[in-house]
């Protein structure tokens, strides 16, 4: 029996648990998947954003703002990289600055500090590779770029660390309530808890309407993206996007904070929950979009490309709370853009609901810091010599391309809800992100998983499930493969 189960580890699932660890409850968060940020949040833009394009009184607007403001403490307090570098909203006629002054006041009513409208001249100061037809921008200086697996991963740790249980390959099937206690049924286990929440992602509907009359619809809404080796640092400082449109904020171009260029997404409705395969028709889109508000673009230097789902709700807005019919089961559903932005908000929000329903007593021993793995390069080089001294797993480059060492990804397997795949790995430690997209490095990570986890080299997989990169050992003394 568990007093709340979360559904799904994505970046809203795990502010959620990192925020109810913070008092006296049994929780557990099951995935489907076998890591955290495994879904929409390992796949999208990594942009906080102002908060200026969500309408006047919606929950999109009201926790853009919230989770803006909120972004720089979480990232100081779980150690996640985040740069406020501000965004450029740009119009290619004269005709739409009108656009961007309506932009302007409707994010002035929500609250966003300091937006302006731009010319020309001014944008070129601030971006000399802006399109030769953009006239004029809105400037947001409260925007900023983060990395969102820190972010999911962060709260995760800091969760688990505080007495959450995260359990992977735990694929729910249904949800019930039976005399006041809800059961939640996986394919080999069925659970009993006081709260459900449900952060779902693009299948958090499936679980609302097993639960409530009031049915919900979740198109999940497809975005190609193309990634820029570091190698063209600098070639935008901000982030540029595009007018919205009723299919969202268009195709952007912006900065990572590790130093890659992203561009996309593309916004292509789907019926697959699961199709993320990324479209020639699609990325061909991305770079000619682009060029409306970037010129020049270097996409010789595209390293990888490729897609997200989007969780569009029909009626547009974030879905939070309980439904009417089903207490105890509350919803965070059709979480879009600016859902990453507004996570650590939604997980305070809904984190205090349920402490006042069920009366949850504050903890006297919540941890609320963590340190992220640690990355020599930023270390000085007589503190870098005597780490390894001391670790010597720290001196062995496993992953040229980014620089990362052998002590960094042991760290990252043996933290709390630590890597078990390659994909894991690289989302922690950045072991695989490089130019040679893990060409290199991808049998040393391998062994190392292997020897980690006490498993055959036949059992490793990139990303959990079926993907396994060794069927079998062709030296084996019977094997005729």
């Amino acid at each position: 029996m568990y007093d709340i189960i979360i559904l799904g580890a994505g970046v809203i699932g795990c502010a959620v648990a990192r925020e109810l660890s913070k008092y006296n409850a049994k929780i557990l968060v099951l995935e489907k998947n076998e890591d955290v940020c495994s879904g929409t949040s390992k796949a999208n833009s990594g942009i906080v954003h102002s908060g200026y394009d969500a309408h006047n009184g919606t929950l999109k607007a009201r926790f853009n703002i919230e989770g803006n403001r909120m972004m720089g403490d979480v990232c100081d307090e779980l150690d996640v990289p985040f740069d406020r570098i501000g965004s450029l909203t740009v119009c290619t006629n004269e005709k739409n600055i009108a656009d961007l002054e309506a932009l302007r006041k409707r994010g002035e009513k929500n609250g966003v500090e300091g937006l302006r409208i731009l010319d020309r001249a001014e944008l070129l100061a601030m971006e000399p590779h802006i399109g030769d037809e953009v006239v004029a921008a809105l400037y947001a200086p409260t925007a900023g770029v983060i990395c969102p697996f820190k972010l999911t991963i962060a709260f995760a740790e800091n969760a688990a660390v505080n007495g959450a249980e995260f359990r992977f390959d735990s694929e729910v099937k249904k949800v019930y309530c039976d005399d006041g206690v809800w059961h939640v049924v996986t394919d080999d286990e069925e659970f009993a808890t006081a709260v459900v929440v449900n952060a779902a992602g693009v299948y958090a509907d499936v679980f609302h309407n097993m639960v409530s009359a009031k049915k919900l619809r979740i198109t999940p809404r497809r975005g190609d993206y193309i990634l820029l080796d570091r190698a063209v640092q600098g070639f935008v400082n901000h982030t540029v996007f595009q007018l919205p449109t009723k299919l969202g904020k268009g195709v952007l171009v912006t900065p990572t904070v590790h130093g890659n260029t992203i561009v996309g997404p593309t916004a292509v409705d789907m019926d697959d929950k699961e199709c993320t395969a990324t479209f020639a028709d699609g990325i061909d889109s991305v770079i000619e979009k682009s060029a409306l508000s970037v010129k020049a673009l270097p996409t010789r230097q595209v390293i990888t490309s490729f897609a997200g789902l989007r969780a569009h709700e029909d009626g547009g807005d974030f879905i939070l709370g309980e439904p009417d019919d089903a207490p105890g089961f509350f919803d965070c559903a059709g979480i879009e853009s600016p859902g990453l932005t507004a996570s650590p908000a939604i997980g305070v929000y809904i984190a205090e609901l349920i402490r006042k329903k069920y009366s949850l007593s504050e903890k006297e021993d919540f941890i609320a810091q963590r340190k992220d793995i640690l990355n020599p390069s930023t270390l000085s080089l007589e503190e870098r010599n005597e780490l390894i001294r001391r670790e010597p797993a720290y001196g062995n480059i496993i992953c040229r391309c980014e620089s990362v060492t052998e002590g960094e990804i042991l760290d990252a397997i043996r933290r709390p809800v630590g890597a078990r795949s390659l994909d894991g790995v690289k989302r922690r430690t950045r072991a695989g992100m490089g130019r040679c997209q893990a060409g290199f490095c991808s049998p040393k990570v391998m062994e190392i998983l292997r020897r980690e986890l006490n498993i055959d080299l036949t059992e490793v997989t990139k990303s959990g499930g079926a993907s396994k990169i060794v069927f079998a050992r062709t030296k084996d003394g019977d094997s005729n493969e």
